[in-house]
């Protein structure tokens, strides 16, 4: 795919300000709680939330205080985006389900430099438990999903935030601007989507044109977006901005058994 830029492409923050306009509010929930998340391949990780915005944490024989961000995108459900002052270039997002005790991760990231072929910004998932990892959580652990393939959906970020989104496989996503000052733009990104629990999921994408990566949460029930996005500026500056939209159903494509999507 080629990484040229057509002459009148839109930066990150050109299309960025104002995209959380319709984001959930921010929550002070998990202020004065101690969370700990043993991974996949065993790795924990530990969180203490002492302010809204203040997290002190450990990890993998490493640790820090850093800024946060939790929304309680649905009952007892949080997205927790992280930076971290000592690297800038790495985000880490997770959520958690206090109830079932099930999280999923993500961590991105913003190379040093380009690989051809490939995105700058890239993402690494993980699934994990919430507290005592030899309890068994009470639902399925996240994994990726085909569910919203052939889904075609509007996405309302702000009154002048307007996208559509077309889900073409397991891989890849279509996108185009129908509001903002994107408008008439468009292209095929890299995608990759996990079913964290029943009508909810974690959709990511890394976008090839200009350097930028996206986490969010969809609440299919809610018909909610809440998210984020990392990349750089026209500056060079990394920039972590929050979004969300509301979410509306235009059609959904049914392939044949033998002609489906990879």
């Amino acid at each position: 795919m080629s990484d040229a830029r057509p002459a009148d492409w839109k930066n990150y923050e050109d299309f960025a300000r104002g995209i959380a306009t319709n984001r959930q509010p921010s929550s002070d929930a998990l202020v004065g709680r101690t969370l700990r998340i043993t991974g996949r391949l065993g790795e924990v990780a530990q969180f203490a939330f002492s302010a809204r915005h203040d997290v002190a944490w450990t990890a993998g024989g490493k640790a820090g205080a850093d800024w946060y961000d939790a929304i309680e995108v649905a009952p007892e459900t949080y997205f927790i985006d992280m930076t971290f002052a000592l690297a800038p270039k790495e985000t880490l997002s997770c959520i958690i389900d206090l109830k079932t005790r099930r999280t999923l991760s993500v961590r991105t990231l913003v190379r040093d430099e380009r690989i051809e072929g490939e995105p700058l910004v890239v993402q690494e998932f993980d699934s994990g438990i919430l507290g005592d990892a030899a309890q068994v959580p009470s639902a399925p652990a996240p994994a990726p999903t085909r569910d919203l393939i052939g889904l075609r959906a509007l996405y309302t970020y702000s009154p002048e935030h307007v996208y559509e989104h077309t889900y073409l496989s397991s891989q890849r996503y279509a996108w185009q601007c129908l509001k903002g000052v994107q408008r008439g733009h468009g292209d095929v990104d890299l995608a990759t989507t996990y079913k964290f629990a029943e009508d909810q999921y974690l959709f990511t994408f890394r976008e090839f044109l200009i350097p930028v990566a996206s986490v969010f949460f969809y609440d299919m029930k809610g018909m909610r977006s809440t998210g984020k996005f990392l990349g750089l500026s026209a500056s060079g500056a990394i920039e972590n901005r929050p979004a969300g939209a509301f979410i509306e159903k235009i059609s959904m494509a049914v392939y044949p058994p033998d002609l489906a999507p990879v």
